[in-house]
């Protein structure tokens, strides 16, 4: 029993430790930002290599979601003859909350594990301790810039897999099933909010890539410097980021919508 009491304990201590650290680590990035847009070039850099490059799955991704939905709905929609708001539920849907966490847990996936990665080879390889021998700050030449490319193209990727999605739900609606196009784009327009849905989508979006970012950059920065601890570091980054984005999802809808 003391024994399953003092692991307990030092779970509890390393995880409020690490916590604080991470903190701290936050911190510093934002202080040391201001290089990274003194030399804006470098978050364009990492952009490219974080959003760009994960078009293709936004897109594929947002294409079959919004066809699932649009399926599902009017299968639904039909048993009550409202298959004409087959549009307005695909795209609230989508906006509200398909967009934003599915985005994130792509972003997650694919950009976050590649950040933590890069950055944790650099510190295995000790290009970190090289940049503090010669008086370069390794936050914030390679930390900040990352974690920037992440907030800004987050919310970017999200807005293209809402459109891409919206546009699946088109081409099964409309052009297969047969869903009036009329019905579909304008009760979409009368039934989607800005302020309501689409804005509370963005700011969902950007909250959940400062925190899928900020977990990968900070696992990278603090990994072991050995494959293995690199390896353990990518994959707390793909589990850590699904939880915090599933569990930010709960906590900012139940604020956003409590009113509705």
């Amino acid at each position: 029993m003391l024994d399953l009491l003092r692991k307990l304990g030092h779970t509890v201590i390393d995880a409020v430790w690490r916590l604080g650290y991470a903190g701290k680590f936050f911190f510093l990035t934002l202080i040391g930002s201001g290089i990274s847009f003194r030399r804006f070039h470098l978050v364009v850099r990492e952009i490219y290599y974080t959003g760009v490059r994960s078009l293709i799955i936004i897109i594929v991704s947002g294409l079959f979601v919004g066809m699932v939905l649009a399926l599902q709905g009017y299968e639904t929609l039909q048993r009550y003859g409202s298959s004409s708001a087959l549009g307005v539920l695909v795209a609230l849907a989508l906006v509200r909350e398909l967009g934003p966490v599915v985005s994130a847990l792509l972003f997650a996936s694919r950009a976050g594990s590649a950040i933590t990665a890069e950055i944790g080879l650099m510190k295995a390889t000790e290009q970190l301790s090289a940049m503090e021998m010669m008086a370069v700050d390794p936050i914030s030449r390679v930390v900040a810039p990352r974690f920037w490319s992440g907030v800004i193209s987050l919310p970017l990727l999200t807005a293209i897999f809402n459109a891409m999605g919206i546009f699946g739900g088109y081409l099964i609606g409309v052009v297969l099933i047969g869903v009036d196009e009329g019905s579909f784009w304008s009760q979409m327009q009368a039934g989607v909010d800005f302020r309501e849905d689409i804005m509370n989508g963005v700011i969902k979006s950007f909250v959940f890539g400062i925190a899928v970012t900020l977990i990968a950059v900070f696992e990278g920065y603090d990994s072991p410097p050995t494959a293995e601890g690199v390896s353990g570091a990518t994959t707390r980054t793909v589990v850590t980021s699904s939880l915090v984005i599933l569990i930010l999802d709960f906590v900012l809808t139940s604020f956003m919508f409590r009113g509705v």
